[in-house]
């Protein structure tokens, strides 16, 4: 029953929605901000006292809710597919040729921009909006219908009660990416992935604050007619969906294509068929000053009802091809995906691709970080995958490309530890085994304490370390002091001489530097650039050390360069656990060193104040931690990546990107000979360490690199 109330708030909501769809769609704003928040909060507070007049699809539901929600599946209704490639505009060009050939008639092409971002499904019932979903694996999606409805530009009612299902590209804007991704702790790649997050957000509140946007391609709706693509994009439009205005209509004569556009009432590019490799070229040069990503462009067959005789395959539409401006670095196929336990517990999912040959070195295993980032990528067993080397080092899944058509869905990490069978626990974007005795963590321990950057012990390497765990000789790192290796003697891969350097390495832990030994106790956040920065400022002793953490004194780490309350409070945390002291008493009572090393007095401070960054081979230093050695203790520091700040490039042979970013910078660079000759040390360039040779090819061991540090 209509009250005065009730029209009101429904008054209210229609105005508010056509000022919504005036500043957000079509970028003409009606009224002032202030009369606009004005209605705004009139609206909030009547439905706040009436709740009985409760609208799912109200203007003020695009706020969120602080309400946690899951994201249960649903069936596609029409078929989500994906799109076949091209790399080249020739081949885009021969497609449309051979698509007139086939068709047997004249036809028409519409070339959209491929926007680098989300795919979403917009499910509308008689002009509501009641569903929103993923792509998923392109039968089944999740439903994120709480965080599409906080988007501005998507309309929640339409301008008929009309059934439609609507495709749209979900993106986030360059510069409102760049303005978000500096203000979090772990910033995100690109703005397709940040937008991936948003819509994955627990809370639609949250999803709220991050201004995502829309363009809408699609539309099927059984109510209404259409003859063409054209026809589609201007009922889109009128219904009050957001449609990219970039789009070129491509006829037999240029005069065609304008009339169809004026007829259809949209403001497009017209063109002939010879205009289309200008408008690709033109397309090409644009990308970069749009204030959105696009990755390619979307060329299709305008004509309906040519689209149904041409139809599908079990991938893709045969009536449209994208152009992508850059081939992938790689693509291949996921195999298979593989459960990693680190040794701080952390879970780690591992792709296992086919073998593709990427920067140098054939990739075999990529890591996945974690459930989130799967979910962002909707990746399931099966898929063809972008990948690339970010850093010039880590593989890396950047999106997929094709979905499988095994029916596969996005991939779910186990709920149990595939090692030891304990229950997974999430902490953060994380899952982790709170099981401390996990044969995996152990081994993972174990593997890195005696590794380089830690103990540096000769001899371990880790088919070593997981022959001893598995046969039972070394459970722990306590274990490796009190096991008779003699006992290894004549075991395959055991000789007398394998048997000799495994002794002589434990018993030449005494003299391993204190710096070592603590980052080899393996603590959260306790790297070697932490340890540097305890000893550096006078807690250069385990027992200093440990006066600061059983009195919880947080200020003294804190005014430690680099050492904020987070990194003060794991610390403490860490060396406060009953295994690190426990460990901690062992390593004493084998002699082990526990006091710092002071600076040798015969190395002047040459580099104080410069930031150096090593890339590149070396014939006189065994690894980049013996020359970052030399730089520290004269006092330098070192980085990992070039910018603005670095002083010198220490370039060795096969020097790759480092090398030209130091170049186009103006940085300063150094070659090998003369850093020698500049330290004036030869007893330190000489140096080397021993590495154990292990039967397995790197290959065999990759995914340690993915543990945590």
């Amino acid at each position: 029953m209509d009250t005065p109330i009730s029209k009101h708030i429904e008054e209210l909501r229609s105005e508010l929605q056509k000022y919504q769809k005036a500043y957000y769609v079509k970028s003409r704003p009606l009224v002032s901000d202030m009369e606009y928040d004005r209605l705004f909060d009139e609206l909030v507070n009547l439905e706040h006292e009436h709740p009985e007049f409760a609208d799912p699809n109200s203007p003020t539901t695009r706020v969120g809710s602080d309400l946690s929600s899951d994201f249960p599946e649903f069936h596609h209704t029409v078929p989500v597919l994906s799109l076949d490639k091209a790399y080249y505009s020739e081949a885009v060009l021969s497609w449309i040729e051979k698509s007139e050939e086939r068709g047997k008639r004249e036809l028409s092409f519409v070339i959209e921009e491929k926007i680098d971002g989300i795919s979403m499904v917009l499910y509308y019932e008689k002009g509501q909006l009641v569903r929103a979903v993923t792509r998923g694996n392109g039968f089944v999606g999740n439903e994120v219908t709480a965080n599409i409805r906080t988007l501005h530009s998507v309309p929640l009612v339409l301008a008929e009660p009309v059934d439609i299902v609507v495709r749209g590209e979900v993106y986030l804007g360059k510069a409102e990416f760049l303005e978000i991704n500096k203000t979090l702790e772990e910033p995100y790649a690109n703005p397709r992935n940040l937008a991936a997050g948003t819509v994955r957000r627990q809370k639609s509140s949250e999803a709220a604050q991050v201004p995502l946007n829309i363009f809408c391609y699609e539309g099927f709706c059984n109510d209404v007619h259409f003859e063409d693509h054209i026809q589609i994009l201007s009922y889109l439009k009128h219904l009050g969906l957001r449609t990219d205005p970039n789009i070129g209509y491509f006829c037999k004569t240029r005069e065609e294509a304008v009339s169809k556009l004026e007829k259809a009432g949209l403001d497009l590019i017209p063109g002939a068929f010879e205009d289309i490799p200008d408008y690709i070229a033109r397309k090409t040069k644009e990308r970069s000053s749009l204030s959105y990503e696009i990755d390619g462009l979307v060329c299709k067959v305008n004509e309906i009802a040519v689209r149904n005789e041409f139809g599908y395959t079990g991938h893709h539409p045969r009536w449209a091809i994208a152009y992508k401006f850059d081939p992938p670095q790689a693509e291949t196929t996921v195999l298979g995906i593989d459960v990693q336990v680190g040794r701080t517990g952390r879970v780690t999912p591992v792709a296992r691709v086919k073998p593709v040959a990427l920067g140098g070195s054939t990739i075999a295993n990529i890591t996945l970080h974690n459930q989130d980032y799967i979910d962002q990528l909707e990746l399931a067993i099966g898929d063809v995958v972008s990948i690339s080397k970010r850093g010039d080092v880590i593989p890396a899944v950047e999106t997929v490309i094709e979905k499988n058509d095994s029916g596969n869905t996005t991939w779910q990490m186990p709920s149990v530890c595939p090692s030891c069978g304990t229950a997974l626990a999430k902490i953060g974007a994380h899952h982790f085994c709170p099981n401390y005795d996990c044969p995996m963590q152990a081994k993972g321990r174990i593997a890195f304490f005696v590794g380089k950057g830690q103990m540096d012990i000769e001899g371990f390497g880790p088919e070593t370390v997981a022959f001893l765990y598995d046969n039972g000789h070394v459970k722990s790192i306590e274990d490796l002091f009190d096991f008779d290796y003699s006992i290894l003697n004549g075991l395959r891969g055991f000789a007398d001489k394998k048997v000799a350097i495994l002794k002589d390495g434990i018993a030449n832990t005494r003299n391993t530097p204190f710096r070592n030994v603590l980052t080899a106790l393996g603590i959260p956040e306790f790297g070697r650039k932490a340890v540097d920065s305890l000893c550096d400022n006078g807690l250069d002793t385990m027992q200093k050390i440990l006066n600061v953490v059983d009195e919880n004194d947080k200020e003294t780490l804190m005014k430690i360069d680099q050492i904020g309350e987070k990194t003060a409070e794991l610390l403490i945390d860490g060396f406060k656990s009953q295994h690190i002291r426990d460990l901690i008493c062992k390593l004493e009572e084998k002699g082990l060193r526990f006091e710092d090393e002071k600076k040798s007095e015969l190395s002047a401070q040459i580099f104080a104040g410069q930031t150096w960054c090593i890339t590149g081979s070396f014939d006189s230093f065994a690894s980049r931690d013996l020359i970052s050695k030399v730089i520290n203790d004269r006092g330098g520091k070192t980085v990992f990546a070039v910018s603005s700040k670095t002083s010198v490039l220490l370039a060795g042979s096969n020097a790759g990107s480092k090398l030209a970013k130091a170049k186009e910078l103006g940085i300063r660079i150094m070659e090998e000979a003369e850093f020698l000759k500049l330290t004036k040390d030869e007893d330190i360039a000489t140096e080397t360490v021993p590495e154990e040779k292990d039967s397995k090819s790197d290959e065999s061991i990759q995914p340690s690199l993915f543990e945590e540090d």
